[in-house]
């Protein structure tokens, strides 16, 4: 009976979701807040129903109800507990309903936050959200039913694919959909905005929060992701350049690049198409990445099973960037800009060029992306597209994104000065001189490296000049130190929550630069006793030992660890040997530090343990990666603060 009831919950609000989605488009037409109200009881009712259904399935789950074919292929009776309520979305058809449960709550949300204060742009707004909770529902309920029956139903089910049994599986889905949902937020707002023609700074107001909690939960997914990349997959890396990495890091990139020009638009009145566009474009790159994620045509790790929903997600992208331009070229005048460029030296050329560099980016990342499908489709011949052409094109318009973090924010509008430009970059681009120096005299013989680590000084000096220079002027207020610099932190937080991203992702940069070029890895076979030595650590090979952990069975390596550094240690990598499996998973045991990890690999091994095949990395600064997240996440929270100068 629970299959039926959660197949009818999302046939009904499917239904519900058109139907408010109409009503809601005929209200705003028509003035009528009695359609309105009608539309606002949809959306609840549509929340209520994706819950309800939501919580059949998570107890279908947990009872292991193998009469659910989704249940049987994604959970068997060793499944441990809590992995049984992720397994919700490891696969296709759970994935889809988490996804429209969190466009249903951001719905619910909007309603609550934006009835009273956006009535011009409200109905279309709530048009538009209920329509894509309509597709992923219409998605549900025909080729990707979650609740569809199983017969025979089996005794045990398939199983989690291992991969996924990790505490990351609670996090990383659920932040990374957090923010290709989020999406959908201010995408209804441009949407609103052509609608009723009111494309002036209001939709970008009521839309900026949502904008950078979207961005933000995008950037945790994607740094989850490489966390989980890094500790899990056995390969020492936490960023390959995979098709559905990519189909994340794009939307984040144009994301990144409207959350920058929208300042344009507010101080300037310039950029109102390309904001507009821009915020289409990131909304369509998060159903590409769907539609490549869960269409099956490509082959990654982190890809679903292929399905039969692929047509689905294109005819509805299709349908999204074709109403998209229609919107567009109907307010093609409306549209046009109010300012003009006064200088090439301004904050709005630094922005522009911003702006250029990383959807250049993005399209890069596009073209490398679907270059193999294209080559298959054309020519029959499948080619890759690896790390080296990503990294040889991309790096330089990063070095360039680097410089500009430093100068985009400091240098004035219109037109920039002379003095401006000394007062500002002076002593900020000699630190920055000093420290390539200082760092090549170091040893450090990789341009590259250098290039970034000097640019990080360099963007870190311009922050430091100024917040001391605002610091001042309020000491000079009479203002204690702690007070002023407290005050300045909440009363421009916008300004230096900024600064505390560009921070956080500076960290990153040196965390992602140290990690490529000073790591070391070797890979070594040892009989019993014997050891191999890296980067002044000795790893010496102890024995093996097998035993059966519930679900899989586990054959296990002991390493003796010593450095004249640090105490001995024991490490221990293993290999998972899953009935469901043909292949092993490996079992990274690794050791975090500051500067550098351990990182060891369990490689093939002799049955009575006298010998095994062993990858020993020692990987340095991967640990700024992590750290520059939690800055981020910091300058995040200090960013969408309330206005204490204006109302929120």
């Amino acid at each position: 009976m629970t299959p039926e009831l959660g197949h009818g919950a999302i046939i009904v609000a499917g239904l519900l979701a058109i139907y408010g989605a109409l009503v809601s488009a005929i209200g705003g037409r028509t003035g009528r807040t009695a359609l309105l109200e009608s539309a606002q009881h949809a959306a609840l009712g549509v929340f209520g129903l994706v819950t309800f259904a939501m919580l059949l399935l998570i107890y279908s789950f947990l009872t292991f109800d193998f009469s659910v074919r989704y249940v049987a292929m994604n959970t068997n009776l060793q499944t441990p507990y809590y992995f049984r309520i992720t397994a919700l979305w490891g696969a296709l058809e759970g994935s889809l309903i988490l996804w429209a449960w969190m466009v249903a709550l951001y719905t619910l949300i909007v309603i609550l936050r934006h009835r009273h204060n956006a009535r011009e742009l409200y109905p279309w707004v709530l048009t538009t959200m209920l329509g894509v909770a309509a597709f992923f529902l219409i998605v549900m309920a025909v080729p990707a039913p979650p609740f569809e029956r199983m017969t025979p139903i089996p005794a045990n089910g398939r199983g989690l694919n291992p991969l996924l049994e990790d505490t990351g599986m609670i996090t990383h889905p659920v932040a990374l959909y957090l923010g290709f949902t989020g999406f959908t937020v201010p995408f209804a707002f441009a949407v609103g905005a052509l609608a009723t023609g009111r494309v002036g700074d209001r939709w970008i107001t009521l839309t900026r929060r949502w904008t950078i909690v979207a961005w933000y939960f995008l950037s945790l997914g994607l740094l989850i992701g490489g966390w989980w990349s890094y500790h899990v997959l056995g390969w020492g890396g936490y960023w390959a350049w995979d098709p559905v990495e990519n189909a994340a890091f794009m939307p984040w990139l144009t994301g990144t690049a409207f959350l920058h020009s929208v300042m344009i638009q507010e101080r300037r009145r310039m950029l109102k198409l390309w904001n507009i566009g821009l915020v289409i474009m990131t909304f369509a790159l998060t159903l590409f990445g769907t539609f490549l994620t869960r269409s099956g045509v490509i082959a990654s790790v982190h890809a679903f099973t292929q399905g039969a929903i692929g047509v689905f997600f294109l005819s509805f992208l299709s349908l999204v960037v074709l109403v998209s331009l229609a919107l567009l070229a109907w307010r093609w005048e409306a549209l046009a800009a109010e300012g003009e460029l006064d200088s090439v030296v301004s904050r709005e050329s630094a922005f522009l060029l911003n702006n250029v560099l990383l959807v250049a980016a993005t399209f890069t990342v596009f073209f490398g992306t679907v270059f193999p499908l294209l080559s298959e489709a054309v020519r029959g011949v499948k080619v890759s597209v690896g790390a080296p052409f990503f990294n040889q094109v991309t790096v330089p318009l990063f070095l360039g994104l680097l410089f500009l973090m430093g100068v985009g924010p400091l240098i004035a509008w219109r037109r920039a000065s002379r003095d401006n430009l000394r007062r500002n970059f002076l002593w900020p681009i000699a630190i920055g001189i000093v420290s390539a120096a200082i760092i090549f005299a170091a040893g450090v013989r990789s341009t590259l490296a250098v290039l970034t680590l000097a640019l990080t000084v360099f963007v870190t000096a311009t922050v430091a000049v100024d917040f001391v220079r605002a610091t001042r002027a309020r000491l000079r207020m009479g203002e204690g130190l702690l007070p002023a610099m407290g005050g300045l932190l909440v009363r421009h937080n916008r300004r230096y929550g900024g600064f505390a991203i560009h921070l956080g992702i500076l960290v990153i940069a040196v965390g992602v630069t140290g990690s490529q070029a000073w790591s070391l890895h070797r890979e070594a076979t040892l009989k019993k006793g014997e050891a191999v030595e890296l980067a002044g650590y000795t790893f010496q090979f102890a024995g093996l030992a097998a035993r059966d952990a519930g679900n899989h069975f586990l054959v296990e390596s002991t390493f003796k660890v010593t450095n004249g550094n640090i105490a001995p240690r024991e490490m221990r990598p293993a290999k998972k040997f899953y009935p469901q499996e043909q292949s092993p998973i490996a079992h990274v045991d690794y050791r975090l530090g500051w500067v550098e990890d351990l990182y060891l690999v369990l490689g093939d091994f002799e049955r009575d343990g006298s010998q095994a095949t062993v990858k020993v990395q020692v990987n340095r600064m991967v640990s700024w990666i992590w750290i520059g997240g939690v800055v981020l996440t910091l300058g995040t929270l200090l960013a969408i603060l309330p206005d204490r100068k204006k109302p929120a």
